[in-house]
């Protein structure tokens, strides 16, 4: 279970959060809330008060912190929608549900290994800058303006 940071825990018995104080909680916007509400990233119906408030418990911020880990990992909001619908439907579907994640995970993984690269190439510009600039002859360094 994913751990949502809290001075306090908080049960479904508790009154719940208000939407700032799920957003404090969660470390997104109250606004990013409200968009996953009406996207259909949520697999329950967030609690609302007699006016009509939102008020969320533990069940929420813990679907909220799941979703947007999904999302910062670039999964699409119509897979996160799925995986939502799939864990709404409850039992029967667990198989699809691995196959989503699966899928995803071996996107994330193809992305962490392109990143990689991307940082061995970060990393040798460095020793490049360092070395000329231990040896001094920076000014040996490739620029544009003077490579004509």
């Amino acid at each position: 279970m994913l751990e949502v940071s809290s001075s306090a825990d908080l049960t479904d018995a508790d009154t719940g959060l208000t939407i700032a104080e799920a957003a404090r909680r969660t470390g997104v916007t109250a606004h990013t809330l409200r968009y996953y509400e009406r996207a259909g990233l949520v697999v329950t119906t967030v609690d609302r008060t007699a006016s009509g408030r939102r008020r969320y418990h533990q069940r929420d911020l813990t679907w909220i912190v799941v979703c947007t880990k999904l999302r910062a990992t670039g999964m699409s909001i119509q897979s996160i929608r799925r995986y939502a619908e799939l864990v709404s439907a409850g039992h029967g579907n667990e198989q699809e549900r691995l196959a989503l994640l699966e899928e995803h995970r071996a996107t994330v993984l193809a992305q962490l290994a392109q990143l990689r690269g991307n940082l061995e190439l970060i990393d040798h510009k460095i020793d490049v800058y360092r070395g000329r600039l231990e040896a001094g002859d920076a000014d040996q360094l490739w620029a544009p303006s003077h490579a004509r």
